[in-house]
């Protein structure tokens, strides 16, 4: 696939194409001791987060961080040729993430660009999802990708 430079994008085509499409999923099996090793390696203290037997036993709400499906974009997104960087993530916890399936459904969430001092530069905002075995939402997990115009060199 040829690559797109920056400066070339319809974003607008690009939000009518893509936008609100699942484009992948993936099935996680929380184990217990996954969650306990993850709030160690944080720091936690809480026992909901350390004891597998406590009564509100959980994940650490930046627990869903670890996550992440097959595909980061779409299979028919284009190629944008710019200087890619990653802009952050962040991470909603709706309920608890607790021992068991969870099922993550990503799709690009929103895409948009700003023109600044380094010009043009688009932001990519992938959403996973992620649902228990009763399809109740738990927990929105967004990454967000900004692609900027390469500078360009100067003449000698």
């Amino acid at each position: 696939m040829s690559q797109i430079d920056v400066a070339d994008i319809d974003i607008a085509a690009l939000r009518t194409q893509f936008l609100g499409h699942e484009f992948d999923a993936k099935a996680f099996e929380i184990e217990a001791e996954e969650i306990i090793v993850f709030a160690r390696a944080c720091g936690e203290q809480a026992p909901r987060y350390l004891d597998a037997e406590h009564p509100d036993f959980q994940a650490p709400p930046t627990f869903t961080s670890s996550l992440m499906t097959n595909r980061q974009m779409p299979e028919a997104f284009p190629s944008i040729d710019g200087l890619t960087l990653n802009a952050g993530k962040s991470l909603e916890l709706l309920k608890p993430v607790r021992p068991g399936r969870v099922t993550g459904r990503s799709q690009l969430h929103d895409l948009y660009e700003k023109t600044g001092r380094s010009g043009r530069m688009v932001f990519i905002v992938s959403r996973m999802a992620l649902y228990d075995d009763d399809d109740t939402l738990l927990a929105l997990s967004d990454s967000r990708q900004v692609i900027r115009e390469k500078p360009r060199r100067a003449d000698p």
